[in-house]
């Protein structure tokens, strides 16, 4: 995948003052950001969140998922560091899109769990691509990452294309009644590293 830079901005926000560097999917037309934070070129490994777009979760404030809480997590983590990135990234759903995300919650309604649900639709269960992301650190400056994932497979697909992980740093917040079967199937179905004792959302309606 290639993608080129296009412009650059200050980006003030609740952990501090950050810089978004916006970047274009040449083949597809997508954007994708990165929120940088202090001075993250060099060599010494940064710490960096790779979260792919939930509208639901970051924007719309659901329960159904942890993503909205490893969002905040990420940047506030990134502003006491004092450096870091996240690379935000346009692939909704795990790379299926909106309304087929809505789909796939009609169906988990019904009973389905998360992976069932893409699979009933045609889908596999991780659609999400990450080829976008070793040109954007190389861009930033960026050659090593300490990233904060719950996911292995993430580890080793960055590091497939290119994007050297220097360590793993745990992610894990947002447990609640609502999205306790969507994290229960995302460890034991996708494969995510979570203990019990690191969720620490209040439970809401």
């Amino acid at each position: 995948m290639s993608v080129k830079y296009v412009a650059e901005s200050k980006l003030p926000m609740p952990w501090g003052v950050f810089t978004m560097v916006g970047f274009e999917d040449i083949e597809t037309g997508k954007e994708h950001v990165a929120l940088v934070y202090g001075d993250v070129a060099g060599d010494t490994p940064v710490l960096a969140r790779i979260h792919s777009e939930c509208l639901t979760g970051d924007a719309l404030f659901s329960l159904r998922c942890d993503c909205g809480f490893q969002l905040q997590e990420a940047l506030q983590r990134i502003a006491e560091a004092g450096s870091g990135v996240l690379l935000y990234l346009r692939q909704e759903g795990r790379g299926i899109g909106l309304l087929n995300k809505i789909k796939a919650y009609h169906l988990q309604d019904q009973g389905a769990d998360t992976v069932e649900a893409n699979e009933q639709l045609g889908f596999a269960a991780d659609m999400r691509d990450y080829s976008m992301c070793e040109p954007m650190l190389e861009h930033l400056g960026i050659t090593s990452v300490q990233l904060m994932t719950n996911n292995p497979r993430k580890v080793a697909a960055l590091e497939t294309y290119g994007v050297k992980v220097a360590g793993r740093v745990p992610l894990q917040v947002g447990k609640n009644r609502h999205n306790e079967g969507y994290l229960a199937t995302k460890m034991g179905k996708l494969g995510h590293m979570m203990t019990e004792h690191h969720f620490n959302a209040e439970d809401k309606d």
